[in-house]
């Protein structure tokens, strides 16, 4: 069963209810304040189980004239609004009824790419403060190899932002603050297939704690918390 066909049933079962949702974003969809108001109350007649109720019964409980229901109803159906679907009652009998299966689907829809927007947005505002902070390490603008070089990380490394960071600051750290050394490090990161600054702070970790074998000496002549060198790992 698709992910589509269980969101169907789970609809149909009355298990998940979308008003607010719609509330939130019919606009984008470029419905009408009239128009919603006509499908809440198709979907107020499907919560008390009428799922097929005529442009008499809407007629009932709106302004509008039943001509006017009419043509809404075929305007929804001609943008994928609504579908009319077919279904077998106790007796066998078969019987229409409207879904409104196609709006919810869009607006998951529009959540969707609205989600995707926002993180494609946010991945850029990170990729674009990682030059500002190299600068800083380096105490200087960066030079055009140089910005093509970070780039090349992000754009054909696929390195993320976040890793980067984590880069610089183990070159920091180590003394070494040049972008060959940075990419050596994101290179035996790949290479041991970190993705995430917890798998390299975990990895490091391990070896601060195998290191870490001398006897306690007074706090001042205590040796330092050793760092962990990338590129002299013995496997």
């Amino acid at each position: 069963m698709t992910s589509n066909e269980q969101f169907r049933i789970w609809l149909e079962q009355k298990n998940i209810t979308m008003p607010q949702l719609f509330f939130q974003h019919y606009k984008e969809l470029q419905i009408r304040d009239d128009d919603a108001m006509l499908l809440l109350h198709l979907l107020a007649f499907h919560e008390e189980g009428n799922d097929f109720p005529t442009p008499a019964d809407l007629m009932a409980r709106t302004f509008f004239a039943a001509n006017e229901i009419s043509m809404k109803l075929q305007r929804f159906l001609q943008k994928g609004f609504i579908e009319i679907t077919h279904d077998v009652d106790i007796d066998g009998k078969i019987y229409e009824k409207y879904s409104l299966y196609p709006l919810w689907s869009r607006i998951v829809r529009l959540l969707e790419a609205n989600s995707i927007a926002t993180s494609n947005e946010q991945q850029k505002k990170e990729e674009g403060a990682i030059y500002s902070i190299f600068e800083q390490e380096f105490g200087r603008l960066l030079s055009p190899m140089e910005l093509e070089n970070i780039n090349s990380w992000l754009d054909i490394d696929k390195h993320s932002p976040e890793l980067i960071r984590a880069a610089l600051k183990e070159a920091v750290l180590a003394g070494k603050l040049s972008l060959r050394y940075i990419d050596r490090i994101l290179f035996e990161w790949k290479k041991k297939n970190f993705t995430t600054v917890k798998q390299v702070e975990q990895h490091a970790e391990q070896f601060r704690k195998r290191t870490i074998t001398q006897p306690q000496t007074p706090a001042d002549k205590r040796p330092k918390r050793p760092i962990y060198n990338w590129l002299e790992e013995k496997e």
